[in-house]
């Protein structure tokens, strides 16, 4: 069941990405000369530095995972978990979020770090990308502050709006929402007793030991290095899609303004598909075109230069991690 539950999830996520990509390639159709022309012309001496500064994105990601681990009594060395978080990434191109949990089981099956531990500080470190992910959004919104009221506007606020308006005119709609919510009480109050019992059993052992990882960063010896460690990773974010401007001649004039709501936005389009395939490509090739008025064959270029790249990165890397790391850690004593 569970199975099954994965590969449906996967192959729905996998339809949107291909959905996205065939309205991007059905928008840009037209131009596909002058698209061949702006990748045969690319300068991919900057490609080649997006990847470097990718790459130690990871490694500063494998790096500041130790800061949370340390204060409960675990340690991985940096091969390790630069390869954990490596694979990871690689797994996330399959299913969304499947990347945490694919990290956290090699870390119990290599270091002995009790998956719950694991997760509960993986869990810290999305909610300390989170709130630097907010930082940027309020950078971004002071900034381009006209530029990003026409995007919200136009794709959040617009489509919500008719989406509320249509449930307000809607009684059955509401009455709907209104059982919905009823339903969700009365069950949580006959499911009380018996949800107590889980949680004082395995269950709730395996949620106390999410709520510990979670705790590790108020246990923290290093918090300043940690919070450098964190602007760092996404500074290297900003750059690896920054210098990857300077690759083609359509977009060589955009600057850090540009890249910033780039960053912000492609930044959905990695939830919405595994890896964001498709979303990302279509989201800021979208932006590149209608927002700042790069030509067509740029606009669409750009964003799958990027992404490309980085897919390849990981793709290389990830398998490369999946093979080393039975031989680096073959002298230990692995769970299985």
């Amino acid at each position: 069941m569970k199975n099954t539950k994965s590969i449906i999830q996967f192959v729905v996520l996998l339809s949107i990405g291909i959905l996205f990509i065939y309205l991007s390639l059905k928008q840009v159709s037209p131009y596909k000369e002058k698209i061949f022309d702006a990748f045969n012309n690319t300068n991919y001496f900057w490609v080649l530095i997006t990847l470097i500064i990718s790459f130690l994105s990871h490694f500063l990601r494998a790096y500041r995972w130790n800061f949370l681990l340390m204060p409960l009594g675990y340690k991985t060395n940096l091969f390790n978990s630069t390869a954990y978080v490596l694979v990871g990434y690689f797994a996330n191109y399959g299913i969304p979020r499947m990347g945490e949990i694919t990290r956290c089981t090699l870390a119990t099956k290599y270091d002995k770090i009790p998956f719950d531990i694991a997760f509960g500080t993986v869990i810290t470190e999305r909610i300390i990308d989170f709130i630097l992910f907010l930082f940027i959004f309020v950078l971004t919104f002071a900034f381009q502050f006209e530029e990003l009221i026409g995007l919200v506007n136009k794709y959040i606020f617009f489509k919500i709006s008719i989406n509320f308006s249509d449930w307000i005119n809607s009684p059955i709609k509401i009455l709907y929402i209104i059982i919905v919510i009823f339903g969700i009480a009365a069950l949580i109050f006959i499911l009380r007793k018996k949800a107590t019992k889980i949680l004082k059993g395995k269950l709730g052992r395996f949620f106390k030991g999410i709520i510990e990882g979670i705790s590790s960063v108020r246990k923290m010896e290093k918090p300043i290095q940690f919070i450098v460690l964190s602007i760092m990773i996404w500074a290297c974010y900003f750059y690896s899609l920054y210098f990857c401007f300077f690759a083609l001649q359509g977009t060589y004039q955009l600057g850090q303004k540009e890249c910033l709501t780039l960053l912000l936005f492609g930044t959905f389009g990695v939830i919405f598909a595994p890896g964001g395939l498709g979303a990302y490509p279509f989201i800021v090739g979208g932006i590149l075109l209608n927002t700042f008025h790069i030509d067509q064959a740029s606009s669409f270029a750009l964003p799958w230069l990027s992404w490309s790249s980085q897919f390849i990165l990981i793709l290389f890397f990830g398998l490369l991690s999946l093979f080393l790391l039975p031989i680096y850690n073959r002298k230990k004593n692995v769970i299985s």
